[in-house]
Order: structure tokens, then sequence, then C-alpha cells
């Protein structure tokens, strides 16, 4: 059996993690394999040499754990300049907070080179290395100059936008390029693939070839959908277990007379938080029945507070949310619960079962799990609704959520209120065929599939 190396910019120990992380998705086949688990250490070395940094080993059960330090001038080149400033908000569409600095993706390809040095003393002929997102989308390239054949897959956690917004990148066609010396790439939607498919005839004029096939640079390159998922009776079990369970008790003795809305996002650009507080205002303004009776609880957990995009969002939250309070509350009833900081994982399926509608409405995301956990945390015979951006793509797979344009928040407005007053036999069926999906294409499938594809691809020639 071939071992695994998974590499990706942060990493976790497999035994420790919250399971429905990557950790949980890839810690049996690690285990299985004797794997190895490669990336950054999350330490910055404040007067390190660029381009060089020390490897920690440790050992978490079979599985080996590899952590490299950064230096200072490494760490904001390659993490804050280009793969947060630059990478990030074009992957989502946002060419307008795109920081097209130079120097960012000097220290991108800089950092890249330095994994792939580091990792290659520790491949073996044999392995099966598997990349993960934006970080490191050239390492592949910088492995293969470095004489490595193993068999390289790379999967990408974020949307991929059609061709015209990645040619805004700067060396968009080096980027693309660098894909090509993977042997698979997965992406999480068709749509993600159609883009690609659009970007590699049009910008790089490659050859399609078989079903996922392309062809360029002396390379065939496999790309295919592979939509992540959860651990479902996994998230099942945490429902039923005690911090979850007095999650659920406590809000339904506290809102046993009003209908709870949920929405859980990190705090940021790309989650359309300003449009989904709007779209509820208008709610509460055009069916004015729910006024004290629907709260929303909004929990928008910090995430890159130090980046100015982040702090203007939470400013304009925490002004929409006082103007929607003192537009629309009363003494004994506010409709926005706004909560800025992190809630323990453990108790969010009892947050979840006790909502009678779920908002999970993203500008753009590559998947969105909370829509998926949500899901599985109803109860069978009373679920609550997912009302899901189509821009989502959790949208391909979960054609039963009510589908919303979050640009449009009279719409959206609108599809609440059908949530609100969905019959329960309705309720039932779409959670029924939710649920059905969820568990075909869970967590583990999404990893099987992606391997054996993998394993599966063709032999060719390397693409430097």
């Amino acid at each position: 059996m071939s071992r695994l190396v998974v590499v990706s910019n942060r990493l976790a120990d497999p035994r420790k993690v919250a399971a429905g992380g990557l950790a949980v998705a890839l810690g049996q086949a690690l285990e299985a394999s004797g794997g190895v688990w490669f990336g950054w250490s999350g330490r910055i070395v404040e007067n390190g040499t660029p381009g060089q940094g020390e490897v920690t080993r440790q050992q978490a059960g079979a599985v080996q754990l590899f952590t490299l330090d950064l230096c200072r001038e490494d760490h904001d080149s390659y993490y804050l300049n280009y793969s947060s400033g630059v990478l990030w908000p074009v992957l989502h569409y946002r060419l307008d907070l795109a920081n097209f600095d130079a120097n960012g993706i000097t220290g991108y390809r800089r950092v890249n080179q330095l994994f792939a040095q580091k990792l290659k003393a520790l491949l073996r002929p044999d392995d099966i290395i598997w990349v993960h997102d934006y970080h490191l989308i050239p390492l592949a390239a910088e492995l293969r100059a470095m004489g490595c054949e193993q068999r390289m897959g790379f999967f990408l956690h974020v949307p991929l936008p059609p061709p015209l917004i990645l040619a805004a990148l700067p060396e968009h066609d080096w980027l693309m390029r660098s894909l090509f010396a993977y042997d698979l790439v997965g992406l999480q939607s068709q749509a993600d693939v159609t883009h690609f498919e659009r970007y590699a005839s049009d910008e790089l004029q490659a050859q399609w070839v078989g079903e996922h096939g392309w062809n360029a640079f002396g390379k065939t390159l496999q790309v295919r959908a592979f939509p992540i998922g959860i651990d479902v009776d996994e998230f099942q079990a945490l429902a039923n277990g005690k911090d979850a369970r007095d999650m659920f008790d406590q809000l339904r003795r506290e809102y046993a007379r009003r209908r709870l809305l949920v929405g859980v996002e990190r705090m940021d650009y790309s989650k359309g938080l300003p449009q989904r507080l709007k779209a509820f205002r208008t709610l509460l303004q055009n069916y004015p029945e729910n006024q004290g009776s629907a709260t929303l609880i909004q929990i928008a957990s910090p995430s890159r507070e130090s980046v100015d995009a982040y702090a203007a969002l939470r400013a304009e939250l925490e002004s929409l949310s006082g103007a929607i309070n003192g537009e629309h509350g009363e003494l004994d009833w506010m409709p926005l619960r706004y909560i800025h900081r992190n809630v323990a994982r453990r108790r969010l399926p009892g947050l979840y079962r006790a909502a009678s509608v779920a908002l999970v409405t993203p500008l753009r995301d590559g998947m969105n799990l909370v829509a998926k956990e949500f899901i599985a945390a109803q109860d069978p015979d009373d679920p609550g609704v997912l009302v899901l951006s189509r821009f989502a793509g959790a949208a391909e797979q979960l054609p039963e959520a009510l589908l919303v344009n979050p640009y449009d928040m009279a719409r959206t407005a609108e599809t609440i209120q059908r949530a609100l007053q969905m019959p329960l036999a309705e309720r039932q069926q779409r959670h029924q065929a939710l649920l059905a999906r969820l568990r075909a294409q869970d967590v583990h499938w999404w990893r099987e599939s992606f391997l054996r594809a993998l394993q599966e691809t063709p032999d060719t020639e390397k693409a430097p």
C-alpha cells in the first residue's frame, strides 16, 4: 500500500481535531498508510532568513506530522499579501478587494519552493501526494522541477471563478499552467470544472482528451468535481451529546413563543452577511406578522481582524444590527441577536436543531458545510428549512433547499417567509431527500473518490 502524504498550509493532529474538519476527512487514510501530513507550523520567526525554515517532526499515532516555520517576510508575502490579499478575493470574485502587489507573488513562489525543498527530503518513490488549497497551487511544479515523479493530486477548497476573473491575476497563466504538474485536480462543483475547462481551452490552448482529461505542455491532467461532505453519523452523534442537548433545551425554553432563524459564519466578505441582515429587515417590514415572533441569531466568528476589509465589514454589521433592533425591537423582543465570537462546535447542533430556518446565503462559497451540518442536525419528524444561496457550491447538491439570490434582498425575504410558513409534510419530504444525498456523498465518499481517481490516473510525462 502506498503511503499518503498530505500537504496543506496548516495541519492538525487527526486524533484531536473536532470532527468534520480536514483532519478527520483524511485521518483514516493517513492512519492506514502510516502517512505524513506536512504544513506550516503557525510559528513566525521574526528575524529569520527568507526561503529558509526549520522542520519539526511529531508522531500522532501512525501519522507523522512535519511542520515548517516561516520567517516574518515569507509569512507576510506568501500568506498575508498574496494568498489572503490576492488569491482569496479573486477566487471569490472580489477583484475590488484584491491588493495586486508584485512583492506578494515573489514570496508566494519562494515559500512554495521552500515547501517543496523540505518535503522532497521526506518522500518515498511510491508515495501518493495530496496537496490542498490555493496557498500551494504551484507546489507540484516545484517538486517536478526537483525530479519528483510521485503521483500528485490537488484539491481546491474555494471556488474557481470564470476565465475573465482569473485573467485579472498578474501572471495568471503561470499559476494555472502549474496545475498541469498534477495528475488530478479536484474542484468543489461542476460549475468550477466548467470554469477551468473554459480557461484551459481559451487561455492555455489545452486540448480536451477523454471524459475528464486536458492535454497541454506535454501532460494530460484530469479535472473533476469532488464536492466535500461531512461525517453525517458523527455530527448526529454530536447533536445527541450533552452540550448540544443543553443548548437545544435552553433555546426552546427561551424562544417558546418565537420562530428562530440562525446563521453561522466566519466574519468574511464572501459570506453575504450585510445582505442577509438587510433581507431579514425586509422580512420584518414586508411581513409584519413576524414582528414580535421571528428572531435571527447571527454568529459571525472573528477572522483576519487586522485586515481593513474585515474591520469595515464588522463596523457595517454592528451598525445594521443596531438599526434593525432599534427600528423593530420591543421591550420584550429583540429581532436580531448578533454574536461576534466563536461558539463551541459541540453546541452548534443544538442551535441548528432549535432553528426553524437556517440562512446560508454567501455571495460566493466553494461548498459551505454549515448547510450540510444544519441538515444533519434536524429532527426528521419536525425538521427546519434550509435557505441556501445559489452561489454556494452546496447548491448543486442540495436542490431541495430553498435557493435564493442573496443580492436580491426582497426575493430573499419572500423566500424566508415561505420557509417560515412551510407545511410539515413538505418540510419532512425536503429534509428526507437532502439527508439521503448527504449520506451518499459524505466526507468519506469524498476522500475515497478522490484518492481512487488519483490512483487510476494514467501515467504520463510530468510537466515542470
